[in-house]
């Protein structure tokens, strides 16, 4: 947790794909506190056609190697996800050569009872996790 869904135009190498997965996951470790096994991320490819992000009349130019990150989390204070947000533009520019004019964050929060790990269980409320 948190539980990150990556979309991608399809035409990266699964090398590319793996050190784009590794510099998320360590601004997230950084900016939340999470531990490194705490790592769960899902990649989705689309043709180029099946992703459409506009500028919302910001002056943003984007190229075909957009990146989308959809963050669901327990809710973190809003300097966290600043944090967050600059801690990917800048991993995923220093290791992937990703322009940050490319990088779209979107954060949805949720609570404790929310979540199950496995077993059918929801481990934050049972006490298995904190």
């Amino acid at each position: 947790m948190p539980l990150l869904y990556i979309d991608l135009i399809e035409g990266r190498t699964p090398s590319e794909v793996s050190a784009l997965l590794d510099a998320v996951h360590a601004s997230v470790v950084e900016a939340f506190g999470v531990p490194p096994r705490d790592r769960y991320q899902v990649v989705r490819t689309h043709p180029v056609h099946e992703i459409v992000a506009l500028d919302t009349g910001l002056g943003i130019t984007r190229s075909s190697h957009q990146v989308i990150v959809h963050v669901v989390s327990r809710r973190r204070a809003r300097a966290m996800k600043e944090k967050l947000y600059e801690l990917l533009a800048g991993n995923l520019a220093g290791r992937c050569g990703l322009d940050p004019a490319d990088l779209i964050v979107s954060v949805t929060e949720n609570g404790d009872e929310d979540w199950s790990f496995g077993h059918g269980r929801a481990q934050f409320l049972t006490g298995e996790l904190q």
